[in-house]
């Protein structure tokens, strides 16, 4: 029997959720490094019946927000010295491996930063590609006997920020705006980064009705590493909102459910809020 392959390469962002690499699973799914110790490590672990041909590299890059408030990752391939990159001084041990049915491992992580790395926060992307298996593509069979099948390369992305030395961060609320959009409520506001980190953490929002009530709720994992404006949406209830005052009462937090409490940069929340009225 003959078995066709095609190449089939897949990107997954990481932004708050683990990962499947060719059904590798790859944890923590954010490394914070600091300059004392110049090292981290990720943990993979191999679940299914085939073996997964592993590879590591790095490069530079951060979430923004587009034209409509959507998020996208901005990659820069060669970053001149004013941005904060790290992505040329991070090496992996092993860079490559075999990885084979329900096997785990270690990978080390290891910084070389450059001699009189000013203090700061650097960062990077690890990119974990995983090779291996396939997927069966139906009804391509023909009478020959011939099967076409896919075979799977997957990208998964973890983002690595380096600190060194006084490293503070903080994040300022304006611009807040608020649409009815069908049967859900849509939030706009600018957010400007303080300080020389990234700041992570969690937006909340609440619209409230005039008794006090909770009618529609936002909660998302937020990472701003420059100035940005994202657009978030909240479903309203089945039966729709009256006519009438409401009050958006918004708070972003560094807090981060995903991450342990300690890799989180304390800062104090930024509130905001907004009057919404419904004719």
């Amino acid at each position: 029997m003959i078995r066709a392959s095609l190449l089939c390469a897949i990107t997954t962002l990481l932004l708050g959720t683990g990962a499947h690499a060719q059904g590798v699973l790859v944890a923590p799914h954010a490394v914070i490094m600091d300059h004392r110790t110049r090292s981290g490590s990720l943990t993979l672990y191999n679940p299914g019946d085939d073996p997964a041909e592993i590879t590591f590299s790095s490069f530079f890059g951060y979430p923004v927000s587009d034209s409509i408030g959507g998020f996208e990752l901005r990659t820069i391939e060669q970053p001149s010295d004013s941005y904060p990159s790290a992505a040329g001084w991070i090496d992996a041990f092993p860079k490559r491996m075999l990885l084979g049915p329900k096997q785990r491992q270690t990978v080390r992580l290891l910084a070389r930063p450059p001699a009189g790395l000013p203090d700061g926060e650097y960062w990077a992307r690890l990119v974990v590609t995983a090779k291996g298996g396939s997927v069966p593509v139906e009804g391509a069979a023909d009478s020959s006997g011939v099967r076409v099948a896919l075979a799977l390369e997957i990208r998964t992305i973890v983002p690595l920020q380096y600190r060194k030395g006084r490293v503070e961060t903080g994040v300022r609320t304006s611009s807040l705006a608020a649409t009815i959009e069908h049967d859900s409520l849509a939030v706009r506001m600018r957010l400007d980064r303080t300080g020389n980190a990234a700041f992570l953490g969690t937006v909340r929002g609440a619209l409230v009705d005039s008794a006090g009530h909770v009618v529609a709720s936002i909660s998302s994992p937020l990472a701003v590493y420059y100035d940005m404006e994202p657009r978030l949406t909240a479903p309203l209830p089945a039966a729709g909102l009256t006519a009438g005052r409401y009050r958006l009462k918004v708070d972003v937090a560094a807090q981060r459910a995903d991450l342990p409490p300690e890799l989180v940069l304390a800062t104090p929340p930024a509130r905001d809020s907004l009057e919404v009225h419904l004719p």
